[in-house]
């Protein structure tokens, strides 16, 4: 028997296993009166904006808010006028110019202004970072209260990568001073549809 084997045969001989049952977790959570109002708020705290569109028209949207954007990129299929394609590189290193991502999220959690963005489609999760704008759009009815609500939405069974974001790049741990854009998007807009 090889050294390798015997440490091996050693840590699993030497392994105390036992099933703990985990605790109870339903707990009543907060429930917001008025789940925009909240969301809007938590994300203003964290340097970013909510925006509530009327129409629907994303193109429109875009093409009036972002107007001296040049270089645009989406994962989005409800937006038509991307002047790149975001999974057409090889490489995610030609996505460091990209001035404006428009990606699409599954909900958004009024308590802290995240959003889950799990996009299969996106060939590239760097682009969530490269980006110097994010545009996200989110459905207007799927905003849950809490994390523990979100945290029993989330699903990992078709695609490995998902994440929360909540406004745009920040750090503040230069003389606990809040910075914007520090490595990543200067700017996070969530557009409610």
């Amino acid at each position: 028997m090889s050294s390798k084997e015997t440490i091996l045969n050693s840590i699993r001989e030497n392994t105390i296993t036992s099933t703990i049952k985990l605790p109870e977790t339903n707990i009543p959570h907060i429930s917001y009166e008025n789940k925009n109002e909240k969301y809007a708020a938590a994300l203003a705290s964290v340097g970013g904006n909510a925006v509530w569109l009327e129409d629907g028209d994303i193109n429109a949207f875009v093409a009036e808010h972002y107007k001296d954007t040049e270089v645009i990129a989406s994962t989005c299929k409800e937006f038509t006028n991307e002047t790149i394609d975001a999974n057409k590189p090889n490489t995610p290193h030609a996505l460091e110019n990209v001035d404006l991502a428009v990606i699409k999220a599954q909900f958004a959690v009024a308590e802290n202004g995240a959003v889950w963005v799990k996009n299969p489609e996106n060939r590239h999760r760097a682009l969530y970072f490269l980006a110097k704008q994010l545009l996200i759009i989110v459905d207007k009815n799927a905003i849950v209260d809490t994390m523990h609500e979100a945290y029993e939405q989330i699903e990992f069974n078709k695609s490995g990568y998902g994440l929360f974001i909540s406004g745009p790049s920040k750090t503040a741990d230069i003389e606990q001073s809040l910075v914007i854009g520090a490595h990543g998007p200067t700017d996070a807009c969530i557009l409610f549809v």
